[in-house]
């Protein structure tokens, strides 16, 4: 979909500025630049490995870089940062946790609180109101480790809401859910940029289920990045560029095969290499 001008204008939410990061020697994020404006919705598209969860945590500041910088609102960002919201990876929910859903939502407005507070009036009416957004007030009172993958899923985004951040990271929050739970949190966070204008920043393995909603993907493989709509990024002399080998961008009957040369690894390739353009 195409990027409205009045985001275009805007100023950025967050700017990644050549963010580089190496562990023990290994270079795990090389020179990485890209820009996240508000209402955007983008996917971070790689595979295991190739350092989308480290570059989200930089911008967490949970993970120093080596070299560039990490802006928040044109400001260097700070880990207590409320302007951003976070879905993590993995999240552990015991069944047998007496967690109610409104209450792990809930916990989302105490982030920089000691302590069990007192709700007023006002917070667990933006509880309730928070819990229709994602669609799960039917299931509100339920623990939470007893809900379904999809379930989990929109109230961790609820919990990730509920501050009102101008930027939402989610990683990976599309892994093992069913093809028809991934299609109604795909919808679920595009409803949310609409209504709220908050900006998406979402990783996965492929983009396949992103590309109706997607207004900018960062295309990331060896801990480089290419960043840019999908018809700018997703081309093969993009993709070879990035890739270091050949790769061929391929297009069939409404469909797009990334492939690459023969001989050519291809680890670092996402998991599902073919992708829907409607």
């Amino acid at each position: 979909m195409s990027v409205p001008e009045v985001v275009r204008e805007a100023r950025a939410v967050l700017e990644v500025d050549d963010v580089s990061v190496s562990f023990s020697g290994r270079t795990i994020l090389d020179h990485v630049s890209f820009e996240v404006r508000p209402g955007e919705f983008t996917g971070l598209i790689g595979s295991n490995g190739v350092g989308k969860t480290t570059l989200l945590r930089v911008i967490l500041g949970l993970q120093k870089s080596s070299t560039g910088a990490v802006r928040i609102l044109g400001a260097p960002r700070s880990r207590s940062s409320r302007s951003i919201g976070y879905v993590p990876q993995k999240v552990l929910l015991d069944p047998d946790v007496p967690v109610r859903a409104r209450d792990l939502v809930a916990l989302g407005l105490d982030a920089h609180r000691i302590g069990l507070p007192r709700r007023s009036a006002a917070q667990r009416e933006l509880v309730e109101r928070t819990l229709d957004e994602v669609d799960a007030t039917s299931f509100a009172d339920a623990r939470v480790g007893s809900l379904s993958g999809g379930e989990q899923q929109r109230v961790l985004i609820a919990h990730a809401l509920i501050s009102r951040p101008q930027l939402l990271l989610l990683d990976e929050p599309l892994a093992n859910l069913d093809p028809k739970s991934v299609q109604e949190i795909v919808a679920l966070l595009h409803r949310v940029v609409i209504d709220h204008g908050v900006a998406v920043l979402l990783s996965a393995h492929e983009m396949n289920s992103l590309l109706p909603v997607m207004d900018r993907v960062v295309y990331v493989t060896g801990g480089r990045a290419a960043s840019g709509t999908t018809d700018e990024v997703i081309r093969s002399d993009v993709l070879s560029a990035l890739y270091g080998h050949h790769v061929d961008v391929l297009q069939l009957h409404g469909r797009v095969l990334v492939v690459a040369e023969p001989g050519a690894a291809t680890d670092d390739l996402p998991a599902h290499p073919t992708l829907q353009l409607d």
